[in-house]
């Protein structure tokens, strides 16, 4: 049977008249059928998983009766567009009491977001042309590359190395990319290496910025979760408001994945842009949920007791990786732990394996030891650990943690 004529029609960015022949599967599609094969060649088993780039609980039972409360509201119902004071305002004092960013003008200045990934996806729309060269770290969340090369784009990927605490080297980008180059997205705390960035870097950013003629984009969908101190925001460096904006999430710092909120801050001109984009992709978010994030926007407490757990979970989990033979060290901040693979392993059966790759040693983890994670292997064979396993308490959670020392005692790792 031929072809459809729709088949015909498909833009070159989706792959054109090739869209959906392709035969490469997603990695999360990999381990996805990975676990499920695991499963049924051990029926009776549990695969541990720490893969999940989510919070493992939900938002707190507070919240929840803001949500009901403002759902009541008849004022709640109607288009909330790019409006929502109530949340605009309460992200300026956010950033003000938590992140040490004062003078921030709610009005011009804040923009809320369907999430991160939203956001992301729209701000190139504001900047990239044909041509244009949008600077990213890899790995990382492709999203605004994504969209900047379905508008004509290129992406110019930075490794995120060991060697350099898994920040940029903006030093490497070579000099014909940064003609081009436009607009550079950064990401601290770091998924998936959970690094975090520093003032001295912060700095750095913003004199580039300033040198190139380049826009920064701090994605911070992790910035509440940090273990020590308060959140180091790129807005708090002398200079960033006049080259960038933040991006902020609910998501992870507040147990709220599927409420699709977070907000845009910073230049003003910046925000405008965006603002105006997103009225031309969105209707806003439901003012019911604006209103009871804001309500944690005003609690840091709460994302203080999240960051607790993960901590508490990080330093078990890494004792129990260091033990085995893993070089892991404890991220000062999100819920990720980031690791090198070992070059192969001697299972319970007796057999030695060699990892080619992250994604080997990951499939492997699953199969034999019934662990999932996310392999990465762009810049180096490593996998992702996740500390959002599922746990109803801290008994529990030792319990798991036991689970995977024992799990991954039957092996032997060469490294």
């Amino acid at each position: 049977m031929s072809d459809p004529y729709i088949q015909q029609l498909f833009a070159d960015r989706i792959g054109g008249t090739g869209y959906g022949k392709g035969t490469e599967i997603y990695k999360f599609e990999k381990i996805k059928r990975a676990k499920k094969a695991a499963l049924a060649a051990n029926p009776n088993g549990q695969i541990i998983d720490m893969g999940v780039g989510e919070p493992d609980e939900p938002p707190f039972p507070d919240v929840v009766d803001k949500l009901y409360e403002a759902s009541k509201k008849p004022g709640n119902r109607g288009y909330a567009d790019n409006g929502g004071d109530i949340y605009k305002q309460a992200a300026a004092r956010w950033m003000k009491n938590v992140c040490n960013v004062d003078g921030i003008n709610p009005e011009t200045q804040v923009c809320h977001s369907i999430g991160s990934k939203a956001a992301l996806s729209i701000l190139p729309y504001a900047f990239i042309n044909p041509g244009d060269v949008a600077l990213m770290t890899t790995p990382g969340y492709p999203v605004f590359g994504t969209h900047s090369k379905y508008l004509g784009g290129q992406v110019h990927n930075i490794p995120l190395l060991e060697q350099n605490n898994f920040l940029p080297d903006l030093k490497s980008i070579p000099a014909d990319v940064l003609k081009r180059a436009k607009t550079l997205v950064i990401n601290y705390p770091n998924n998936p290496t959970g690094a975090s960035a520093t003032p001295a870097f912060f700095a750095e950013v913003v004199e580039f910025a300033k040198k190139h003629n380049i826009v920064v984009f701090h994605d911070s969908a992790y910035a509440a979760l940090v273990f020590e101190g308060k959140p180091l925001s790129f807005l708090a460096t002398p200079g960033a408001m006049d080259v960038g904006v933040e991006l902020h999430s609910m998501s992870k710092g507040f147990n709220m994945t599927g409420w699709r909120l977070g907000f845009v801050v910073g230049n003003p001109l910046i925000v405008k842009a965006y603002a105006d984009v997103k009225d031309n992709t969105d209707s806003g978010q439901y003012l019911g949920i604006q209103e009871a994030c804001a309500y944690c926007l005003d609690h840091p407490e709460q994302t203080q007791k999240i960051a607790a757990k993960y901590s508490r979970r990080m330093d078990t989990l890494v004792g129990v990786l260091q033990k085995h033979g893993f070089n892991a060290k404890k991220p000062k901040g999100s819920f990720f732990l980031y690791v090198k693979c070992p070059k192969a392993a001697t299972g319970k059966t007796g057999q030695r394996v060699a990892f080619e790759k992250a994604e080997n040693f990951s499939q492997w983890m699953i199969t034999e030891n019934l662990i999932s994670t996310v392999p990465w292997d762009d810049a180096g064979s490593y996998v992702r650990f996740s500390v959002t396993f599922i746990a109803k308490d801290e008994a529990d959670e030792k319990r798991v943690i036991g689970e995977i020392d024992s799990r991954l005692g039957a092996n032997k790792f060469e490294f």
